[in-house]
């Protein structure tokens, strides 16, 4: 049989690269620049073509090819990816008091002072936040080569055969030469209107319907069968590029990424500073006229040499903010105050409400805190209350509507014994928060176990709430270390258990014990000691003996670890069960050790480096790179503890702040001699 149109293999290499050029030509004018030239019925024969084309020369089928976006096999489950840059979290600006606050840190911490701005121009950026799924995209050389969630910012869920689905998002770099490798950041979300239409079709197949868009974006996209994905209405944004080269803004960054295929969403806009307030208020009062959800805009200094100069917190960037929205609210009635025990032992009230609907989403539960807080707003049972609902801050009660309170309502007040083992509950002096006495408090342990087998803790799959309870309830595991002497016979007769089930629990506690120092120590549940601060500290102290052996000066010396978290570890280490414990992890196999790690030793070893304007023979990531490989680390601003600042060409106002401070100030020549001495390769 002749092959379709006598077409020989060149031929067919030729008209496959013309129908995929086409194709993703036509994927820019529609998705990107809103001007599409042909029909969905022509787009549709274009494709069809190509897949024909495909199908009858396999070789020509390529991973960037337009016919991979139908999706492929269910999987399992989403492997973990760490991300080569943390995708941190952003601080909030609740109004515009607080939006102009953040901008007055900001200005400071650039030199400027007040009314007369030094050096080049500060502008701002405010680009509208939507309520969607943050994802990171990885291309290498031009091609899509992963995709993956936030996650907890360190470690997210390889999800690219789901996002290949989708045509918003570019297979291939619309650009001539695009960099070895860089890294796409954007927004996965529904419209209300895709989202209506998606809710209309699954009521009417008898499907349970989805709470809101956002909902509906997170959930599709992380379906194990990409195929389901593909069928569900979702779009992209993007708004961060990292890796281009000949970016000085993030202005430039936003117009590249247009020039490369990827949409952005048009509605930003660069700022001068006394325009950011008027601007974040006039969104307020113009989001309904969008057909998505938009919780606020996301405000960032413009010049990215401004932005390595300001730096990050162990949680947020310095250098933008969240100007949120006010929250939604509404109107229910308390029909009671429950109280749960955390894995520190903290007593926490939560109002149990009559179900009610904010911002699309049914509200039964808000939070209060702590005692303090119920009586400050002096909530009853059976009272009426406001709610509000913010983003994504769970429901609060903003106040009691008094003159409708009903007879007989009951004032709360703390048990005196905790509600899941009797014993004593104290309240320390000068803390708000109620704690139960007993270390080995079942609420507490069953917390502090699933604390420990969450993904960015050891990743125990298969330690769920139900089998952390029978592990409680039934005796078999009294601290963390238990979990390690469990058997195979113990586990499969527990209930919904079974000898499969037990076989893949011991497998996954088998492989948690190679996680390292980095996840030992925020698993431990250390007071303060979040994913964030355990990285740094992973990255100052070579194993877990050795910060149990630091005192509080050494920890308060790192950058990132104050005194609140330094007494914390101290508290923490300080108690004899707690070292039993991390002894008792070591015997049974668990790695106490930093994984790879810096040098030992060297004239870098522990010295703190501040980098500030533009190197000619490094990038800041490779500067950064360079002094960690020697035992340094790399802070975002220079204080008193800083032991060298490196100044490029335009260094920014830490410069200054070195001279005022006396930190020894290293030009690029002195920076790579003193690189060389440390005698690494």
């Amino acid at each position: 049989m002749a092959r379709s149109a006598t077409r020989g293999p060149a031929a067919a290499r030729r008209r496959a690269a013309e129908l995929r050029s086409e194709i993703e030509r036509h994927n820019l004018l529609y998705y990107v620049e809103d001007a599409p030239e042909v029909t969905d019925a022509e787009y549709d024969a274009l494709l069809r073509a190509l897949q024909a084309l495909e199908a009858e020369h396999p070789d020509l089928l390529t991973p960037d090819s337009p016919t991979q976006r139908v999706g492929g096999s269910p999987v399992a489950a989403f492997p973990r990816v760490q991300h080569a840059v943390p995708m941190l979290s952003l601080e909030n600006a609740l109004g515009v008091e607080e939006l102009e606050a953040w901008r007055a840190r900001v200005e400071r911490a650039l030199g400027r002072t007040e009314g007369a701005a030094r050096g080049e121009e500060l502008a701002y950026v405010a680009e509208l936040k939507i309520d969607g799924l943050s994802v990171s995209l990885t291309y290498e050389h031009g091609v899509l080569a992963r995709g993956a969630t936030r996650g907890d910012g360190m470690v997210g869920e390889d999800i690219t055969p789901n996002l290949k689905t989708m045509r918003e998002v570019p297979l291939k770099i619309a650009a001539a030469r695009p960099p070895e490798s860089c890294i796409v950041r954007g927004e996965v979300y529904m419209t209300v209107s895709g989202f209506q239409r998606l809710n209309a079709q699954r009521a009417a197949a008898g499907e349970p319907t989805f709470a809101n868009p956002r909902n509906a974006a997170a959930g599709s996209l992380r379906q194990l069968d990409p195929r389901v994905t593909a069928g569900r209405p979702l779009h992209f944004f993007a708004y961060t590029l990292i890796g281009a080269e000949g970016l000085a803004t993030q202005a430039e960054a936003l117009d590249r990424l247009v020039e490369w295929g990827f949409p952005v969403n048009s509605k930003w806009g660069r700022l001068a500073p006394d325009d950011l307030a008027g601007h974040c208020a006039a969104w307020e009062v113009r989001r309904g006229e969008l057909d998505y959800h938009i919780d606020g805009l996301v405000v960032k200094v413009d010049s990215l040499a401004h932005q390595a100069d300001l730096g990050a917190t162990s949680k947020a960037p310095r250098w933008a903010v969240a100007y949120k929205f006010p929250a939604q609210e509404a109107t229910t009635v308390v029909r009671g105050i429950l109280v749960t025990v955390g894995r520190t032992g903290k007593l926490t009230p939560t109002a149990e409400l009559e179900p009610v609907e904010v911002g699309g989403v049914i509200i039964q539960m808000a939070g209060l805190h702590n005692a303090d807080e119920v009586a400050r707003k002096d909530v009853r049972i059976g009272d009426t209350v406001v709610i509000a609902r913010g983003g994504e801050v769970i429901p609060q009660i903003v106040r009691v509507v008094k003159e409708k309170r009903r007879r007989g309502a009951r004032r709360f007040r703390m048990p005196e014994r905790c509600p899941v083992c009797g014993a004593r509950v104290v309240r320390a002096e000068g803390e708000v928060a109620h704690r139960c006495t007993n270390a080995s408090c079942p609420a507490q342990l069953r917390e502090k176990i699933l604390h420990w087998a969450s993904r960015g803790a050891m990743d125990v799959d298969g330690l769920g709430e139900a089998l952390a309870q029978q592990l409680v309830d039934q005796g078999l595991v009294r601290d963390l270390a238990d979990l390690y002497e469990l058997d195979h016979a113990t586990l499969a007769a527990l209930e919904r258990m079974g000898s499969q089930s037990a076989a893949n629990l011991l497998a996954a506690l088998d492989r948690s014990k190679q996680r390292g120092f980095r996840h030992v120590l925020f698993g431990l549940g250390i007071r303060y000691v979040g994913a964030r601060a355990a990285s740094i500290l992973a990255e100052s102290f070579p194993s877990l003996d050795a910060l149990m052996d630091a005192d509080r000066e050494r920890l308060e010396a790192i950058d990132g670890v104050g005194p609140k978290v330094a007494e914390a570890i101290r508290e923490f280490f300080d108690a004899a069960e707690n070292r039993r414990l991390v002894e008792r992890l070591g015997a049974h196999g668990v790695d106490l050790r930093r994984r790879g790690g810096p040098a030992a030793e060297g004239p870098l070893v522990g010295k703190t480096f501040v980098l500030t304007g533009s190197l000619a023979g490094f990038s800041r990531e490779e500067a950064k790179a360079q002094i960690e490989a020697r035992g340094g680390r790399v802070a975002g601003s220079v204080s008193g503890k800083t032991d060298y600042v490196v100044a490029g060409e335009s260094p920014g106002g830490k410069l200054d702040r070195a001279r005022e401070l006396g930190v020894d100030v290293l030009d690029e020549a002195a920076f790579q001699a003193l690189l060389a001495r440390s005698g690494v390769d």
